[in-house]
């Protein structure tokens, strides 16, 4: 344990070696060498000014899109929670902070009588991994609802970036360096309640028509490659109802793993690399990895706190919050 994470003093909750699997949607992964829950974004600026420099800095949003390695994440683990929730309904959208939940806003937004954000109900995480990842599902995306995110930079500055500086694309958006969401504002216009909410059972029907969501499971896990289906170029190499160890891809939708209930992180992340492989055997093309995967093997000497992808990018290097 690094002394200088047993020196700080935050006014929020602090705690050392803390489980982080049974936070997660797959139930798997190691502990947190240090859980931070700030107070407010006072707390939250003042601590991450307190560490030592290169400490590694992860923040957990709801944990639905994340494999939390056995090894687990060394450094200080962030989770927001509290005011940074907090949901500020407008006449044309609202002000959601980096711990709601994707469903809540939704719900909020329908009971405001504000359509455009039923597309959240789909989604299974937090509105700060939703920015960072340019979260969509059911016909839309954060790109085409935010107005502006506001951040927390390392120096404790906190600034706002509108739609066009995030620069979304698929499954991403640009931030600065060790950049940390804290709310953002999404669009939204009056419209019929009954409608909008019908429009949101809709959605939680075709998705539990559709997802294995009563599993342990994450969200999608590949991204779809252009042109293709990720869960279709599965199924067209055999992989449906594939098994590792615990770890199943999902016979309801294949680009679902599943958690059968003795899985290891390991069994999830090696059974995704077999996918990969057999796509890519079968089509010759990549699958590349949406849901993030964090932290060290068992056994694993860390390199790096931040999600390792099949290549390297400035991502990497950035304290990013997942969904």
């Amino acid at each position: 344990m690094s002394n200088a994470l047993r020196d700080l003093a935050p006014r929020g909750r602090l705690s050392f070696n803390a489980p982080l699997g049974p936070r997660a949607w797959f139930r798997t992964g190691g502990n947190a060498e240090a859980l931070f829950v700030p107070k407010d974004v006072r707390d939250l600026a003042e601590t991450l000014a307190a560490l030592p420099p290169h400490t590694p800095v992860t923040v957990l949003g709801a944990c639905s899109n994340v494999i939390i390695r056995d090894g687990g994440l060394d450094g200080l683990v962030v989770r927001l929670a509290g005011g940074f929730a907090e949901i500020t309904i407008e006449p044309d959208g609202l002000i959601a902070g980096a711990a709601a939940l994707d469903m809540i806003v939704a719900e909020q937004a329908a009971g405001a009588g504000l359509a455009g954000l039923e597309f959240l109900a789909g989604i299974p995480g937090s509105i700060g991994g939703a920015v960072v990842m340019n979260a969509g599902a059911y016909g839309s995306d954060m790109n085409a609802v935010l107005d502006w995110a506001e951040i927390l930079l390392p120096d404790g500055t906190i600034t706002t970036l509108d739609n066009a500086a995030l620069a979304f694309t698929y499954r991403h958006a640009v931030l600065p360096q060790g950049a940390i969401v804290l709310r953002a504002r999404l669009r939204a216009q009056p419209g019929n309640k009954a409608q909008i909410r019908a429009h949101i059972a809709g959605i939680k029907e075709a998705r539990e028509a559709s997802q294995p969501i009563k599993s342990r499971t994450g969200g999608s896990t590949f991204r779809n490659p252009d042109g293709h289906k990720a869960w279709q170029l599965i199924d067209e190499a055999g992989c449906r109802g594939l098994i590792q160890g615990g770890a199943q891809v999902s016979e309801k939708h294949c680009n679902f793993l599943l958690n059968l209930g003795e899985a290891t992180s390991a069994d999830l992340e090696m059974l995704g690399d077999l996918v990969r492989q057999r796509v890519l055997d079968h089509s010759g093309i990549t699958l590349h990895w949406e849901i993030k995967r964090l932290g060290r093997k068992a056994g694993e000497v860390l390199r790096s706190n931040a999600e390792e992808k099949d290549a390297p990018s400035v991502d990497e290097l950035r304290r990013e919050e997942t969904p």
